[in-house]
């Protein structure tokens, strides 16, 4: 495999076709117009589906509708996109329809800016729409994984018949970097998808819905769904560590690209003689519970510093898993401002002044 030098959002549509995405609506959006203008030409190639429609409220439908026949279907598009989306992904996760969507975040609320954000954590990970729902959300950190979770997303989708979204943002959207692509895309086997609507020719008619007027039907279905999402949260959690070791006394929790600067702030922090580790989820859900309890038991782990391009969204899954075990901290920047590795760094030097102060008190009383 050769690398190809690709924009962000190019790559990620590049690695939906080959994952054999069948079908792709979209309604174009800063910052991930790209990925439409890359499927407009691409599409008809690879012998799939194109389509721009009036809106995003058409677009979910549109996903409905296709992804109801087993095709692999994709979409993408940036929060107030995915905002218009949600009815149409409460109606695919209530019955069960495979899709991969795309989010680039940009700033908000409302209509916000254009610049890169990560302030769509709670719209996608808590269940953006109506009813018992869940997402899978992956969360790459750079161009080549946005590929490669990009083909895992698809084989997720048909695993557990449900809608995954990539959580991107504007910086992974609009940045170059090389990447690689499997010549061919090989995943685990599937189980069949007889549960589509492809004629009933021969067979009883399969019919695919969300609506249950019977409260014990809607029950029934809504615990089968539950069922699910406690399967994915069992084998699904995804991390990384870097740098992480005893010497540590802070711990920094960050995602996506914002989690590639705490890199850069660890790996200069290191030069100056301090450790510091970093956990970066890349399922944001299900989030990996179990191993960043088992890095935060770590008992010179003092203080954990949440790092987002937020208010802080995913604080509270940090307080969630760590509970009052270590003080969590938190810095950001929201808006379409990134952090700056600087910033980050005088944040974890007052942190270490605080604890440095705060033992000598100890030492002294």
């Amino acid at each position: 495999m050769s690398k190809i030098l690709m924009k962000g959002n190019e790559a990620i549509a590049e690695a939906a076709i080959r994952a054999g995405a069948a079908a792709y609506f979209c309604y174009p959006i800063t910052p991930q117009t790209e990925v439409a203008e890359y499927m407009s030409r691409r599409m008809p190639e690879a012998g799939g589906v194109f389509l721009q429609a009036e809106s995003e409220i058409a677009v979910g439908n549109m996903v409905f509708g296709a992804a109801a026949t087993g095709q692999r279907i994709f979409t993408s598009a940036s929060r107030p996109g995915i905002s218009l989306m949600q009815e149409a992904i409460s109606y695919m996760a209530g019955a069960q329809l495979p899709c991969v969507m795309l989010n680039i975040m940009r700033g908000g609320p409302g209509l916000g800016g254009i610049l890169p954000a990560q302030s769509d954590y709670f719209q996608a990970t808590k269940g953006g729409g109506h009813g018992d729902y869940r997402l899978l959300v992956l969360a790459p950190s750079s161009v080549q994984e946005a590929v490669d979770l990009t083909m895992l997303g698809f084989h997720l989708a048909d695993k557990y018949r449900n809608p995954v979204m990539i959580l991107g943002d504007g910086m992974i959207g609009q940045m170059m970097e090389p990447v690689e692509f499997p010549e061919e895309f090989e995943e685990p086997e599937l189980p069949p998808n007889d549960w589509a609507a492809t004629g009933a020719k021969g067979r009883a008619p399969v019919i695919i819905k969300s609506l249950y007027l019977d409260p014990d039907s809607l029950e029934d279905n809504t615990i089968v769904l539950h069922k699910k999402y406690i399967q994915m949260a069992k084998d699904e959690p995804r991390h990384e560590l870097y740098k992480v070791n005893s010497k540590n006394r802070i711990l920094i929790a960050s995602y996506g690209t914002m989690a590639r600067i705490c890199q850069t702030v660890i790996d200069e922090l290191e030069t100056e003689g301090i450790s510091i580790g970093l956990f970066r989820p890349i399922t944001l859900f299900p989030f990996p519970e179990d191993a960043l309890r088992k890095e935060t038991n770590m008992k010179n782990i003092q203080e954990v510093l949440t790092v987002e391009m937020s208010m802080g969204q995913m604080v509270e899954d940090i307080e969630r898993v760590i509970g009052r075990s270590k003080q969590i901290k938190f810095f950001g920047r929201t808006g379409g401002v990134v952090p700056t590795p600087d910033e980050v760094k005088e944040q974890i030097k007052e942190m270490i002044r605080k604890q440095t102060a705060a033992k000598a008190g100890k030492e002294k009383g």
